[in-house]
């Protein structure tokens, strides 16, 4: 900071050095002034001294208030407004008062982006609410004709765009997720059938054979954003598995304790490149590219919730042996803990 304040004084030193100069040269010229060799150097270490010192004073003067803003920037807080050192000079305070301009204008901004935000938000969820009533008409039809193939190849489709605008609607509510929370105790077992029998006209187009094993544990969660992780991983298993395959859900406890679903399907499996980056937002990986059916939003989704609820997600594969997605959920009081923590 010294070195940039010399630089930027380097007009000052510029104008002392020759001023010094030509005073001198001036005692040294002029005829009618006899001075000292010894004195001329004694005026000369004088006014160095007397500069040096009233150097050093005006560093300190000048530059506590940026020296305070420097370490302030390196650590930024979140509310560093407030932690605005206080202006020393008439130059500080306009630098403090043009820094609060632009902080309640950036506010102002970032206001409006959340409203326009917020009622795009409510357009879309009641843009889905109003799609959903005829999709739910459809589906009384559909029901009544079961026996038809035809319509069942058409109920199929149905649920695809059933669980598109299902997914769209999640994720206009994501943002205030930590508001929504409603702890409470669940069987594991239970939540993975009944999401399988939401899917169940899609396992049945695919001829796939969905295994529930394990012991019947329960989890303290949220039982609706928790059934939304499971739905996203079913639905990539069943996108991915061939027909006639299998897709094994197990149950377990882990040796420490923690409540493990295993999701296992007979799909192409997932290169060891793309592993790391599945639960990437809009990463769709050599296999997505291929079937160009995949978004890149399903796992990224899920893996965003699995984090607010404290619920671990991890991917297993090999390119011939499918894929596990397993999902191991925190004790009761780790779960309350980052609730918290969210909301705060």
């Amino acid at each position: 900071m010294f070195i940039r304040y010399i630089v930027l004084r380097k007009s000052w030193i510029f104008l002392f050095v020759a001023l010094l100069g030509v005073t001198n040269i001036l005692i040294m010229l002029d005829k009618g002034i006899t001075v000292e060799a010894s004195s001329i150097l004694y005026l000369n270490a004088l006014f160095l001294i007397t500069f040096c010192l009233f150097f050093l004073w005006r560093y300190k003067k000048e530059m506590k208030f940026t020296t305070s803003l420097d370490l302030l920037s390196k650590d930024l807080p979140l509310d560093w407004i407030e932690n605005l050192p206080e202006p020393e000079n008439r130059l500080d305070e306009i630098t403090y008062e043009f820094l609060r301009a632009v902080d309640l204008q950036y506010k102002r901004q970032v206001s409006k982006f959340n409203e326009a935000r917020l009622i795009e938000d409510d357009y879309m969820a009641s843009w889905i609410h109003e799609v959903k009533t005829p999709l739910t008409a459809m589906k009384l039809v559909l029901d009544a004709r079961r026996s038809d193939s035809a319509i069942r190849q058409i109920e199929v489709e149905w649920l695809k765009i059933h669980l598109l605008l299902d997914r769209q609607l999640y994720m206009t509510r994501l943002p205030t997720l930590e508001s929504d929370y409603r702890l409470e105790e669940a069987s594991l077992q239970r939540l993975a059938t009944e999401e399988v029998q939401d899917l169940a006209s899609w396992c049945l187009e695919k001829n796939l054979a969905v295994n529930i094993e394990g012991t019947n544990v329960t989890v303290v969660t949220d039982v609706k954003w928790c059934r939304f992780i499971l739905r996203q991983l079913l639905t990539n298993a069943i996108k991915y598995s061939p027909v006639g395959g299998t897709i094994v859900i197990k149950t377990n406890v882990s040796e420490r304790g923690n409540v493990t679903l295993d999701l296992q399907d007979e799909g192409p499996g997932i290169q060891p490149h793309d592993l790391p980056r599945i639960f990437d937002k809009g990463f769709t990986g050599e296999n997505g590219r291929i079937q160009n059916a995949a978004t890149g939003l399903g796992l990224y989704l899920a893996k965003t919730v699995a984090d607010k609820l404290g619920i671990t997600l991890k991917a297993k594969s090999s390119k011939s042996g499918g894929t596990v997605m397993q999902i191991t959920f925190s004790d009761p009081n780790t779960f309350e803990t980052i609730r918290r923590s969210n909301n705060l």
